[in-house]
């Protein structure tokens, strides 16, 4: 739609994935005084912290869709702000001591929660059937399982995918003979 999306990233195999898909990738620190809207999927803590805040531009808008509210260091930008005031619901913003204006969504929660009204039943369905099927799995599987966190089944996961499409009218191919065999092998190619 237009957007110039810029990726930070700390894992080097990311990084490139995200430059060679036509990305920018550049520090936190490059991205800062350059970005209109902060928007952290990282599920760790501290993401968007002073250091960022002070570079960044006046209107600058932040929201987290990673994990909890830690992502966007709030307590850093609460100590550092002149004032704080809500614009609207879900919208807070901070006055920084250079004046500029910096607007948190959703007070730093996820934002697909915090400021909506939740996921659409069009994913928690999907979500719901995978949590059935892995306890159906683990009940029945029992025991041969150790006590470990597992994935949950890529079997289950490919259902749950085969028929939302079905639901959603959406067709797709199926391999061939000739073509799952050659994936099954390594003899042919180069």
């Amino acid at each position: 739609m237009g957007a110039i999306v810029i990726v930070t990233e700390v894992d080097p195999l990311k990084a490139i994935e995200a430059a060679m898909d036509g990305f920018d990738v550049m520090t936190m620190e490059q991205a800062a005084p350059i970005g209109d809207l902060f928007i952290t999927l990282t599920g760790n803590t501290s993401v968007l912290r002073a250091e960022h805040f002070r570079k960044m531009k006046d209107g600058a808008i932040m929201c987290n869709s990673g994990h909890f509210n830690v992502e966007i260091d709030l307590e850093d930008l609460s100590k550092m702000a002149k004032s704080k005031r809500e614009l609207r619901s879900y919208v807070d913003e901070y006055v920084l001591p250079n004046n500029r204006r910096v607007c948190v969504l959703g007070e730093g929660r996820l934002i697909n929660l915090a400021s909506a009204e939740g996921h659409p039943a069009s994913v928690m369905d999907m979500s719901f059937a995978n949590q059935a099927l892995a306890a159906e799995h683990l009940v029945k599987h029992s025991k041969e399982l150790d006590n470990r966190v597992y994935a949950v089944p890529e079997a289950i996961d490919k259902e749950i995918a085969r028929l939302k499409l079905k639901s959603m009218g959406i067709g797709i191919d199926t391999l061939t003979p000739q073509q799952a065999k050659y994936l099954a092998s390594w003899q042919e190619g180069t």
